[in-house]
């Protein structure tokens, strides 16, 4: 499956369950995650999304660690199993993942 399909996917059940999910695109700065995602309590996350196969570049590793040394709440989703999981995880076992 494709990174796309991955990311449209979680987007889309974000936003079903009363999220925000926006795209993450900081010119100039390269490596930040794809998405943040914002709850419906008010929590930020901020994703980055890879395929089963997919790696992280040094980077994107550079971000994360800059990000989680501010207190940032940062994943990285290997896969739509990774993906569902996160969303149980945010939104409770009353997520559909189908």
């Amino acid at each position: 499956m494709k990174e796309s399909q991955i990311e449209s996917y979680m987007v889309r059940k974000v936003k079903e369950h009363g999220g925000l999910c926006f795209k993450f695109v900081s010119p100039g700065n390269p490596g930040v995650p794809d998405r943040i995602v914002i709850t419906p309590a008010g929590k930020t996350i901020y994703v980055e999304l890879k395929t089963e196969i997919g790696r992280l570049a040094k980077v994107q590793k550079w971000q994360r660690s800059e990000l989680e040394k501010r207190g940032a709440d940062v994943r990285v989703l290997f896969g739509m199993d990774a993906v569902k999981d996160f969303l149980r995880e945010v939104f409770g076992d009353a997520v559909h993942t189908a």
